[in-house]
């Protein structure tokens, strides 16, 4: 039986790096009070992993979290990498994966929000923006409860709301 103590951190990491980096940031700091153990350091995937490969070591790492946490961008719920269709081994005239494993339509993040649905009672999403919009989440977490915007207005710039993401993790 595994013990889910960890947070799992989901975003598209060529637009919400900065994000990502924050939390951190935040969580490395002595300063700051957030405090999570980010599942992604259990293990890691190679690039070049076959995408089933890389779906496989994100499960393990999901079945050891009780916190997940999705990051979104404008281009969140249009993400496509992470398909069978987009792997070298899939043939697409026969619809099947020369490796023999089963065929998987769904991007990364799609992938992982289908599974934090199933299986983890705290998700929370977080939009890399100064305003929530649900309608670039993914439609299977816009129901969930914790939807909140990581920046703010102050001083008429933009800004990291380090409380606001605070209480949507605690």
């Amino acid at each position: 039986m595994n013990y889910r103590t960890k947070t799992y951190i989901a975003a598209d990491w060529s637009e919400d790096k900065d994000a990502v980096d924050i939390l951190h940031k935040w969580n490395d700091n002595e300063y700051w009070s957030l405090n999570f153990v980010d599942a992604h350091n259990l293990t890691s995937a190679r690039d070049n992993s076959l995408n089933c490969s890389i779906k496989s070591s994100l499960k393990r790492r999901l079945d050891l979290s009780k916190k997940f946490v999705l990051i979104v961008s404008n281009k969140t719920k249009n993400l496509r990498s992470g398909g069978c269709h987009k792997c070298q081994e899939y043939n697409s005239y026969y619809k099947t994966c020369s490796r023999e494993k089963s065929i998987d339509y769904r991007s990364y993040i799609q992938y992982e929000c289908d599974i934090a649905n199933r299986d983890i009672s705290n998700i929370v999403v977080l939009y890399n923006s100064t305003r929530v919009n649900k309608s670039l989440c993914p439609e299977i977490l816009r129901s969930t409860d914790k939807h909140v915007a990581m920046r703010h207005f102050i001083y008429g710039k933009s800004d990291w709301n380090y409380t606001a993401v605070k209480n949507a993790l605690i």
